[in-house]
């Protein structure tokens, strides 16, 4: 679950972006929307523990990230949110499977090699365990980014432009494994966008729309 309440974050200036309040129960989908600088990827920094608010509170997954320090925040992050960037920050040293094991290594954990394959198996990308990114296509890269996402069953899924520069086939791949994703591990899925395929694709989602000038 995702709640906020007269949630505003700062940035250096004394810039001040202010938010509509929320509520999606766990499980549910949020579609964030507006154009780029209206706030997007402020509002998923707020609920990822990247910022902290500047007021008001945000509560995700019933913790509430105003009350946690700065490294109690990357502790949680790393064992109950799972984030999809926009770019995928695959390392290109690293095969496929050691690009999943950071995950554990972020999170403080022992390395479970075949929670790696399962993951990747899930996600029809098992036999790629070995490669490096480098030598993925487009669409793999975005599964292994997936698989990498959900390894450690989140309890929140954040995915910020996840159908940009895709076609019409790919965007709705992008959206039906992320809704999969979703459902398997019983997470609540933020897609912040601004294209107009994901509303469309997601009619029953909540909705959350930022205006132009808003921020990052």
């Amino acid at each position: 679950m995702i709640s906020t309440r007269a949630l505003a974050c700062r940035y250096p200036g004394g810039v001040q972006l202010a938010f509509p309040d929320v509520n999606v129960p766990q499980g549910g989908t949020l579609v964030l929307r507006g154009p780029s600088g209206s706030g997007k990827s402020s509002w998923l920094a707020l609920a990822a523990g990247l910022m902290a608010p500047a007021s008001g509170e945000i509560v995700v997954a019933g913790q509430c990230l105003g009350a946690l320090g700065p490294v109690q925040r990357d502790a949680w992050r790393a064992r109950h949110v799972g984030f999809l960037p926009q770019r995928l920050y695959l390392s290109e040293a690293l095969t496929v499977a050691d690009n999943l094991a950071l995950v554990y290594y972020a999170a403080g954990l022992p390395v479970d090699r075949a929670a790696v394959q399962a993951a990747l198996q899930t996600l029809g990308v098992d036999g790629l365990a070995a490669r490096r990114p480098a030598a993925l296509s487009g669409g793999q890269a975005q599964r292994v980014a997936l698989a990498r996402t959900v390894l450690l069953a989140p309890r929140v899924i954040l995915a910020d432009e996840p159908t940009a520069s895709l076609d019409d086939a790919a965007a709705q791949d992008a959206l039906d494994l992320l809704q999969a994703a979703a459902q398997r591990h019983g997470a609540t899925l933020v897609i912040a966008t601004h294209d107009a395929r994901v509303v469309q694709a997601l009619p029953q989602a909540q909705q959350l729309a930022l205006q132009a000038g808003g921020g990052s």
